[in-house]
C-alpha cells in the first residue's frame, strides 16, 4: 500500500482532506466505537455470567455464547433483513399477532446492531479465559471485608479483566472498521465501501483509504497499549474451582438475558435462513428440487476444516514468541512489531489479497507461489494475527513470574519450562486465541475468492456463489452447515468440558 500511494501519479494525500474522504471516515470511527463499546458490556457480561455465577445450565451457555461469531456478516445480515421484510418470518409472525411491524433494519443503526450481535464473542472469549484463571482469594479477602457481590465485581473482577476486555474490544473495533458485507447490506457507507467501489477505476484512492485504516488502526493500537501497562493483572494460579457468585431473585433474570442475546443473535438469523429457501423444500412448496449434491457439501466442509485448523495452529505458533516480547519485556521492537501484526487486522481481506497478488506477480523469486495455499494462508495470519495475539498476550500474563523463577532454580531449562509450567496455564487463552482464527477463517471471503487455488472451495465462497446465483435455498443450507461445524470447533477449542470450571 504505502508503495502504491509513494508512486502514484496524481496526490494521493490531498486526497485525504477531500469531503469524500472525511465523511465516510467519520462514519467508520462512529460505528467501530459504538460496536466495540456495546461490544464490551455484553461479552464481559456474558462471561462473567457463564464462569463466575451459578446461572443455571452454565455448561451449555459456555457452548452457545460465542457461536454468533461463525456468522459471515454478509449472511447475517441478509438473514435479519430478510426475516423483517414482507413474507419473512419475524414480519408475518407479528403480523399473526394483529401487529404491524414495520422495523426496517438500515443506516447506522442496523450495522450496529448486526454486527454487535456477531462481535461480542470476540470480547467473551478473552474474558471468560482470564476469569477462569483469575485467583478467587482477591474475591473472597473483598468479601470478607464487607463488599457486596456487585462491589466486588466493581472494584476486584473488572480491574482484572481489564487487558482482556481492552484485547478484545480491540479486535471488535478493528473488524468493524474492516467489514463490508454488513455495513453494505444495511446501506451505510464507510472506508470499506469507499476502498471497494474505487479499486478499479481509481486505485490511487482505493490504496490512499486503506492506509489512512492502517494509520487509524496503529491510533488505536497505541491507545490500547498504554491503557492496558496502566492496568496490568495481579499474578495469581487460579483455584481448580472459580468463586461462584449466587444470583438468587437476578436468576430468572439473567438467564433470560442470555437467552435474549442468544435468541437475536444465533436462534433468529438460523430460523430466518430455514424460512428462506430450506423450508418450501422440505414441505413440498418448492417447485424444483435443491440443486446440491453431497460433493456439493462434504467437499467445501473438508477444505473449510482443514485450511481453518492449519491457520490456526501457523498463527499460534508464530506470533506467541511476540506476545512473549509483549508481556514480559518492554521495548520498541515489541511495540513495532504489535503495531505491524493488529494493523493488518484493520486491512480489508481484499486489499490484502490484492497486495499479495501485486507481490507474486511482480517479485520473480516468487511467481511460483502464485495461486498456492501457503499464499492463502499467509494472507489469513496476515488478516487474522492480531486475535492470536492478543489473547495470547492475555494467556502469557496469567503466568505468574514466580513460578517460572522457581523452575529454573530446580534446574529446568527454558524448553523443559515453557512445556511444563508455562504452556499448561496459557491453554485456555491459546486455545481460545486459535478458535477465534478459525472461526474468522471459516468466514473469510474476499481472500479466498481471490488467491485461493483453482478449483479450491470452502464454505464461505459457495455461500457467496450460490447468494449471488440467487439460489437461497442453497444458500440456506450451506450457511446451516458452516454454523454446525463452527458449534463443534468451538467446543472442542474453546469451551471443552474442563476447560472453564464446572
Amino acid at each position: 500500500m504505502v508503495w502504491r500511494v509513494l508512486t502514484a501519479s496524481g496526490n494521493p494525500l490531498g486526497l485525504l482532506v477531500e469531503r469524500r474522504t472525511l465523511e465516510p471516515l467519520w462514519r467508520t470511527i462512529q460505528l467501530a466505537t459504538l460496536v466495540a463499546v456495546a461490544a464490551a458490556v455484553l461479552g464481559t457480561g456474558l462471561a462473567w455470567l457463564a464462569v463466575r455465577t451459578d446461572l443455571p445450565g452454565r455448561r451449555f451457555w459456555r457452548i452457545v455464547i460465542p457461536l454468533p461469531l461463525v456468522y459471515p456478516s454478509f449472511v447475517g445480515a441478509a438473514a435479519f433483513i430478510s426475516g423483517l421484510t414482507p413474507g419473512g418470518i419475524v414480519h408475518d409472525i407479528f403480523a399473526a399477532l394483529g401487529m404491524d411491524l414495520s422495523l426496517r433494519l438500515h443506516g447506522l443503526f442496523g450495522s450496529w446492531l448486526v454486527l454487535t450481535l456477531f462481535t461480542y464473542p470476540y470480547v467473551y472469549l478473552p474474558v471468560a479465559a482470564r476469569l477462569s484463571a483469575m485467583p478467587t482469594s482477591l474475591e473472597e479477602n473483598a468479601r470478607l471485608l464487607g463488599d457486596t457481590p456487585g462491589r466486588a465485581f466493581r472494584r476486584v473482577v473488572l480491574p482484572q479483566a481489564s487487558s482482556a476486555i481492552a484485547a478484545g474490544s480491540l479486535l471488535v473495533f478493528l473488524y468493524t472498521v474492516s467489514d463490508f458485507g454488513a455495513v453494505h447490506l444495511m446501506r451505510f457507507e464507510t472506508l470499506t465501501q469507499t476502498i471497494f467501489r474505487t479499486r478499479l477505476f481509481d486505485q490511487d484512492r482505493s490504496f490512499t483509504l486503506a492506509l489512512l485504516l492502517v494509520a487509524l488502526a496503529l491510533a488505536v493500537v497505541t491507545a490500547e497499549r498504554r491503557v492496558a501497562r496502566r492496568s496490568a493483572p495481579t499474578e495469581g494460579i487460579g483455584d481448580r474451582y472459580a468463586l461462584l457468585v449466587p444470583l438468587g431473585r437476578w436468576k430468572t433474570a439473567a438467564t433470560g438475558a442470555c437467552a435474549l442475546v442468544l435468541g437475536l443473535a444465533l436462534v433468529a438469523p438460523t430460523v430466518s435462513l430455514a424460512d428462506w429457501g430450506l423450508l418450501p423444500y422440505l414441505d413440498g412448496r418448492a417447485g424444483t428440487s435443491l440443486r446440491l449434491d453431497w460433493a456439493d457439501v462434504v467437499g467445501p466442509t473438508w477444505s473449510t476444516i482443514w485450511i481453518s485448523a492449519v491457520t490456526a495452529v501457523v498463527a499460534v505458533a508464530v506470533l506467541l514468541p511476540v506476545a512473549y516480547l509483549l508481556a514480559r519485556h518492554r521495548s520498541s521492537v515489541g511495540g513495532i512489531a504489535n503495531g505491524v501484526v493488529v494493523g493488518g487486522f484493520a486491512i480489508p481481506g481484499l486489499v490484502v489479497a490484492l497486495s499479495l497478488i501485486f507481490w507474486t506477480l511482480h517479485a520473480s523469486p516468487f511467481e511460483f507461489l502464485i495461486g498456492s495455499m501457503p499464499v492463502l494462508v499467509f494472507a489469513y495470519v496476515v488478516h487474522f494475527g492480531a486475535q492470536a495475539l492478543r489473547t495470547a498476550q492475555v494467556a502469557v500474563t496469567t503466568v505468574p513470574q514466580r513460578m517460572d523463577d522457581a523452575a529454573r532454580l530446580l534446574g529446568a531449562g527454558r524448553l523443559r519450562r515453557v512445556t511444563t509450567v508455562d504452556l499448561p496455564l496459557m491453554a485456555p487463552g491459546l486455545a481460545a486465541g486459535a478458535g477465534l482464527v478459525m472461526l474468522s477463517t471459516m468466514k473469510e471471503l474476499p481472500a479466498t475468492l481471490l488467491i485461493s487455488p483453482i478449483g479450491f472451495r470452502t464454505l464461505a465462497t459457495e455461500i457467496w456463489n450460490t447468494y449471488e446465483a440467487s439460489f437461497l435455498a442453497e444458500t440456506a443450507v450451506l450457511a446451516l452447515v458452516l454454523v454446525a461445524i463452527s458449534a463443534a470447533m468451538t467446543w472442542l477449542l474453546v469451551v471443552r468440558p474442563g476447560r472453564f470450571p464446572a
